[in-house]
């Protein structure tokens, strides 16, 4: 009677999150940090994993036009960004590799320049603590001096940075588990059952319990969510990146196709497509990536590439987040967004505490994924 006793107290948990990746851990390390018994089932390494295709960038110029909460959203987890990752070495002594020395969106044209420019200017005209310049070629090459001189100018923010998504990853996993979270591995969840007050996830390995589940599976949200009575509108959005070999320092601000590691490589990116659940790589994206990277910096025309891969990105019908908890059986929490680095910090520091228990944030209310079949919401955001 005693070892099932402890045997079924072994698989209890205050919370379980469904998902590894991104935004499962930053939530659940951040829901550890209240005192919670937490488990992390997370899938399998063949599954779909975004963070595998994550730029690293903390970003938030350009973001909320639409939607001015997201706007203020994005700006608050980039300034909890370096109390966050300070923390995160502390603790683990793993360096995320965040830096914040403002971020450049680059345009090729005057009609880019001043579409970016109009653009943040609607922002910041219903948030003045958003800031920006607008960088002519002179400015740029001021900032950048190996930028080419064919680019019309640049958008320059204070705001944006970049951080290392896997080191990332790696030091919220260590740092979950320190703070006595259980990371279960190649444990993908395959149902839910909600009871009175708890909820039953059996797994790869067995059921476990608890009291709630969150739910950040990415793509596989759609598949989880009507278990607990709610809709996950998401597809899948393919993302290609091209990394070269280690070049001397040229670039000290991050922008959004070419950024440059501490170690000297490379990220060539901001690809999407729609190409369904394929994560494969393409000639003709490739080419048109290497070709703006060419374009904005002359001097990677003869840079090797080492590697390349494809990945999917999690997208709702309107971009945005959804942070919902389940009108039918409350307790079980819905977390969907596809800027996992940027959000990291306040995931952890925002949305945790919310599903450990405390209020929710009233940022948060717009982003319910009831929005999609409320047409006043839609129009709302």
């Amino acid at each position: 009677m005693h070892e099932k006793q402890a045997h079924n107290n072994a698989r209890h948990y205050d919370v379980i999150v469904a998902g590894g990746g991104l935004v499962g851990m930053a939530i659940a390390y951040g829901i550890a940090r209240t005192g919670k018994r937490v488990a992390v089932c997370d899938g399998a390494d063949s599954a779909h994993r975004a963070a595998r295709g994550n730029f690293g960038l903390v970003w938030v110029q350009g973001k909320g036009s639409r939607c001015l909460p997201y706007a203020q959203w994005s700006r608050e987890s980039s300034a909890r960004w370096s109390a966050f990752a300070a923390q995160l070495q502390r603790e683990t002594g793993v360096d995320a590799g965040f830096e914040r020395p403002g971020g450049i969106e680059l345009c090729e044209t005057a009609e880019q320049l001043d579409a970016g420019h109009r653009l943040l200017e609607s922002i910041r005209a219903q948030d003045a603590s958003l800031t920006y310049e607008v960088l002519d070629i002179k400015a740029l090459k001021a900032r950048v001096p190996t930028a080419s001189d064919a680019l019309a100018g640049a958008l320059y923010s204070p705001h944006d940075g970049h951080a290392s998504p896997l080191y990332t990853l790696r030091a919220m996993q260590e740092a979950f588990q320190l703070h006595g979270g259980a990371y279960l591995p190649r444990n993908e969840v395959r149902a839910i059952r909600p009871r009175a007050g708890r909820f039953e996830v059996d797994t790869a390995s067995g059921t476990l319990e608890a009291e709630r589940v969150v739910l950040a599976a990415g793509l596989d949200n759609a598949r989880l969510a009507p278990m607990v009575g709610m809709h996950a509108p998401i597809t899948p959005l393919r993302g290609q990146i091209m990394v070269t070999e280690r070049l001397q320092p040229f670039l000290d601000y991050p922008t959004l196709v070419v950024r440059q590691t501490r170690e000297g490589s490379v990220l060539l990116g901001d690809s999407a497509e729609p190409a369904g659940f394929d994560d494969g790589q393409t000639r003709a994206v490739m080419a048109d990536i290497a070709r703006r990277a060419r374009t904005a910096f002359p001097l990677l025309a003869h840079a090797r590439i080492v590697r390349s891969w494809g990945a999917l990105r999690i997208m709702t019908p309107d971009g945005l987040p959804v942070y919902e908890e389940s009108s039918a059986h409350p307790g079980a929490f819905l977390a969907i967004c596809h800027s996992g680095v940027t959000l990291a910090a306040a995931h952890a520091d925002v949305i945790a505490p919310w599903i450990a228990g405390g209020g929710k944030p009233a940022i948060l209310h717009p982003f319910v994924a009831t929005r999609f079949s409320n047409p006043t919401d839609a129009h709302a955001l």
